[in-house]
C-alpha cells in the first residue's frame, strides 16, 4: 500500500502541474480581452474584417490583380486626407471620402487600361504614387505628425463601437454580395472572354467586384491606415494558396488564417507594448512564410520546375 501510495503522489503531482500550466496559458489568451474593452472591439472588428478579406483577397489573387489592390488602397487616402481636414477624425467624412477617391481611382485605371500608348501596369504605379504622395501632402500641410501617422498606419485599437458597425456592415454586405453572385464572379476571375462571349456581362461584374474592393479597404482603413490596409486582405489569401487551389477552400483557410494573425499580432503587441496593426500584418507574414516552408512550394521557382514536381 504504502509503494502504491508512492507512486500515487507523482501522478498526482504532474496532473496538478499540467492543471496549473494550461490554466496559465488559457489565461495568457483570454486576460486582454476580458480585462479590456477596446481588446474585444478591436479582435471582434479584425475577425469581422477577416470574414470579408478571405473571399475578396481570394479572388483578387485569382485575378492576378493584387498590385490593383495595392493601388486601390492608397486611393482611398487622398478621399481620406481631405476628409479628415474638414471634419476631423468623422467617421463619416472619412468613410464617403476615401470610398468616393477609391472609386474615382479604379474608374481612371479602368479607361487606362484600354490605352494603346500606357501598359496598364504602369498606368497603376503612377496612380499609385500621386494618389500616396497627394495624400501624405494634404495631411502633413494641415495636421500634426500624430495625425499623419494616424492616417498611414491606423490605431487598431482605437477602433469605437461606430466604426466597429461600419466594420461589420461592410463585412456582411460583401459575404452575402459574393454568396449571391459567386458564380459569375469566380468565372469573371478566371476567364473574362468566357463570361462575355455567353452575355455574362463582365464588365458589370468586375466593376461590383472592385466596389467591393474599395469598400472593404475603406472599412480595413479604419484598423489598419492606408498604408497597411491591403495587408490582412492579401497576405492570408496568399498563405492559402499554398495549400490550395480549389476555390471555397482557399477562401476558408485565408479566413482562418486571418483570424489567427489578429489573434495572435493582438496577443503580441499587448504584451510586448508593441503597436497592434504592424504586428498584424508581419504576423500574417509569418503564417505565410510558414505556409510556404510546410506546403514546400515556392512562387519564386520558373512555372517549368513547378510543373515537374
Amino acid at each position: 500500500s504504502c509503494a502504491s501510495k508512492k507512486s500515487d503522489e507523482p501522478a498526482g503531482e504532474r496532473s496538478h502541474r499540467m492543471g496549473r500550466v494550461s490554466g496559465q496559458i488559457l489565461g495568457f489568451l483570454i486576460d486582454p480581452f476580458a480585462s479590456f474593452g477596446f481588446m474585444r472591439i478591436a479582435l471582434v472588428a479584425c475577425f469581422a474584417l477577416a470574414l470579408a478579406n478571405g473571399p475578396i483577397g481570394t479572388l483578387l489573387l485569382m485575378r492576378r490583380e493584387s498590385l490593383d489592390g495595392n493601388v486601390l488602397s492608397h486611393a482611398v487616402m487622398p478621399g481620406a486626407a481631405l476628409g479628415f481636414l474638414y471634419a476631423g477624425y468623422s467617421l463619416a467624412a472619412l468613410t464617403i471620402g476615401g470610398l468616393l477617391t477609391g472609386l474615382a481611382v479604379a474608374a481612371l485605371a479602368a479607361l487606362s487600361a484600354g490605352s494603346r500608348w500606357q501598359r496598364q501596369d504602369s498606368s497603376l504605379i503612377a496612380f499609385y504614387l500621386v494618389s500616396l504622395s497627394f495624400g501624405v501632402l494634404i495631411v502633413a500641410a494641415r495636421s500634426s505628425q500624430a495625425d499623419l501617422m494616424h492616417v498611414l498606419f491606423g490605431t487598431v485599437l482605437a477602433v469605437d463601437v461606430k466604426a466597429l458597425l461600419l466594420i461589420a456592415s461592410i463585412s456582411s454586405a460583401t459575404m452575402l454580395v459574393v454568396a449571391a453572385l459567386y458564380r459569375p464572379l469566380a468565372v469573371e476571375s478566371f476567364d473574362p472572354a468566357f463570361l462575355r462571349a455567353v452575355g455574362g456581362g463582365g464588365g458589370v461584374f468586375r466593376a461590383i467586384f472592385i466596389t467591393l474592393v474599395v469598400l472593404n479597404l475603406v472599412a480595413s482603413f479604419q484598423a489598419f491606415g492606408t498604408l497597411l490596409a491591403i495587408g490582412p486582405m492579401l497576405l492570408p489569401a496568399a498563405a492559402a494558396r499554398c495549400w490550395t487551389n480549389k476555390v471555397w477552400p482557399m477562401i476558408v483557410l485565408a479566413t482562418v488564417f486571418g483570424m489567427a494573425a489578429a489573434l495572435a499580432g493582438l496577443l503580441i503587441s499587448y504584451y510586448a507594448n508593441l503597436p497592434s496593426g504592424p504586428v498584424i500584418v508581419i504576423s500574417a507574414g509569418v503564417i505565410y512564410g510558414m505556409s510556404l516552408l510546410a506546403a514546400g512550394r515556392t512562387w519564386l521557382k520558373p512555372k517549368s520546375l513547378r510543373k515537374k514536381r
